[in-house]
């Protein structure tokens, strides 16, 4: 399989440097051993260098590539925070995932399954998108993992065997016992705190829109 690149993208920022930078190079590294991608090794040296050559004063995002070849391209961009009262209106997609391709496991440049999904709705329609797989079970959305509050004091979110990506904010939350897999269905996500979140921007409270 070389037609499709890894993908990671952290967040700098000036006082704490690459956010999650252990978690991510993990992924990455795990993840070209297992497809067999040259070049994982090189990623930190890369990353490092892509910050230094920039601007410290203000958060940026910064998004690695790592090429079937071993080649490394890192972009940088300024990054604005969310405000801590945000709300984003999610809708569910019509566009499934299929929970037995192992690829959804792995954050790669194979986005046209997303890019459906997100394409179904106007961006005044929805800020973001969640999609669910041919058993009809919650997965996440487009650039998002999920994660619902039931009351019980642990967030929940959908296990990797429902099909899909393995994401750092949901391990560094899986690891931290904040929260813990658990299988859901869109009726589930009615019933509590509805959150959506990546690396990038942390977690951020939605609004399901039916």
């Amino acid at each position: 399989m070389t037609d499709f690149s890894l993908i990671e993208t952290l967040r700098h920022e000036p006082e704490n440097g690459l956010v999650r930078l252990r978690l991510h190079l993990a992924r990455l590294k795990r993840s070209a051993r297992r497809l067999g991608i040259p070049g994982a090794e090189g990623a930190e040296a890369a990353l490092l260098a892509a910050v230094e050559s920039g601007d410290d004063r203000a958060a940026r995002r910064v998004r690695l590539e790592l090429f079937p070849d071993g080649r490394i391209e890192v972009k940088t961009a300024p990054f604005v925070p969310l405000s801590e009262d945000t709300i984003w209106q999610v809708r569910i997609a019509a566009t499934q995932l299929n929970s037995r391709d192992p690829l959804l496991r792995y954050k790669t440049s194979r986005r046209a399954v997303y890019d459906a999904a997100r394409g179904e709705f106007a961006v005044s329609e929805a800020d973001e998108v969640l999609l669910l797989n041919e058993k009809g079970e919650v997965c996440e959305g487009t650039i998002t993992s999920v994660f619902l509050d039931d009351g019980s004091g642990i967030l929940k979110t959908p296990p990797i065997a429902c099909g899909l990506l393995a994401g750092v904010l949901r391990t560094e939350l899986i690891c931290g016992r904040r929260a813990r897999a658990a299988r859901l269905s869109p009726t589930d996500l009615i019933g509590g705190t509805l959150y959506v979140g990546n690396s990038l921007r942390g977690l951020i409270r939605v609004r399901l829109l039916v």
